[in-house]
């Protein structure tokens, strides 16, 4: 196991700027995923951590020593590509031995420690077998085994499950976390997929062009975001982010002209929404109702999940919906009707014009 320090981190190619100066400790044994759109930088972070790409400034350090010339074979991190990488002229036993043998391990041993891998994954019936024998969920768990029989200090994963179907995906975040579990290595996962990512880490960073916009335990990331980009980017569904202007005067909000709120009715502190210009809202924190009081909204389309649904709300003179979830113990709104919406008092966020979330003095 061990303990991460990334000190000071940049990636150029040429002057292409990948990675903008990141500071980030792992901790020994800790889960850490890193999670991002396409071309933030996250997969890039993952492969100079490996040693695969070099590191332009900073100091990536292993348990206190720096490794930025120790070349990936020595540092003890084994990685996990989203292509497998397996070779197809080698049975699973060969794939799983193969670093096993470049490292000069006897047959013996190699034997054992393969064995003793392959009964943790469920892999021993299919160790005679090729890469081209096997379903996409049994080559990744031969991929896993690969990485696991080296013992290293910390495990790699390049997005590993984006080529495997929904209840693949979810079948193996189970495997991971229970690995992890028993296994009690550093690793770090790298993911566009915040379902993974929140059911996975213990911390997870989020990038964005090259930076972390912040660090934190997944339901931290979730209810206390540091800015706009982590609220949008955490949760499903999306958050709804209505742009507002703060009328001192009347103390309402003013949702594009069309839509007014009193402020008492949010709950909270007036001085945080009189500096935002937008409010963020998850989707479990507002109310249908036919009563008069309220916001309105036209159902537009009802999306059935079994034991809730969601409900878009057409809004005037908005181009994005509002996403309402919503208990199936309630009677299914019907398409085009027109409802009330309210928002749960003290459930929302506020952004101010750079996108930085507003908090009380």
């Amino acid at each position: 196991m061990a303990r991460i320090d990334l000190q000071g981190l940049k990636k150029h190619f040429g002057e292409h700027s990948i990675i903008q100066g990141v500071d980030l400790r792992i901790e020994d044994g800790e889960f850490m995923v890193f999670v991002g759109p396409s071309g933030c930088g996250k997969s890039t972070m993952l492969r100079m951590i490996a040693g695969l790409e070099d590191a332009s400034e900073g100091n990536i350090v292993f348990d206190g020593q720096r490794v930025n010339e120790i070349h990936s074979a020595e540092r003890g991190a084994a990685m996990v590509f989203q292509s497998y990488a397996l070779y197809p002229h080698m049975t699973v036993a060969e794939n799983m031995g193969f670093a096993l043998r470049m490292a000069g391990r006897g047959k013996a041993e190699r034997d054992h420690m393969v064995q003793e891998t392959a009964e943790r994954l469920q892999l021993t019936s299919l160790l005679d077998r090729y890469p081209r024998q096997l379903s996409g969920g049994q080559r990744q768990r031969v991929a896993i085994g690969r990485a696991i029989v080296r013992r290293p200090k910390v495990f790699l994963f390049d997005e590993p499950l984006s080529n495997l179907d929904a209840s693949l995906r979810v079948q193996m975040r189970i495997e991971l976390a229970r690995l992890h579990a028993e296994l009690g290595t550093t690793m770090i996962y790298v993911t566009h997929d915040q379902t993974e990512a929140m059911t996975l880490g213990h911390r997870i960073a989020v990038f964005n062009q090259g930076r972390i916009e912040q660090v934190g335990a997944p339901m931290t990331l979730y209810r206390e975001p540091a800015n706009r980009f982590v609220a949008e980017f955490l949760g499903s569904p999306k958050i709804n982010v209505l742009p507002y202007r703060y009328d001192r005067q009347a103390k309402r909000l003013d949702f594009g002209g069309f839509l007014q709120l009193p402020a008492e009715s949010l709950g909270g502190s007036a001085s945080i929404l009189e500096k935002g210009v937008s409010l963020g809202v998850r989707a479990e924190a507002i109310q249908l109702t036919k009563d008069p009081v309220g916001l309105p909204g036209r159902v537009a389309f009802v999306e059935n999940l079994g034991d809730s649904r969601l409900v878009y709300l057409s809004l005037e003179r908005k181009a994005e919906p509002l996403v309402v979830k919503q208990s199936c113990e309630h009677p299914p709104p019907g398409l085009n009707e027109v409802y009330q919406f309210n928002l749960s008092a003290g459930a929302w966020l506020a952004f101010d014009a750079q996108g930085t979330r507003v908090r009380s003095a």
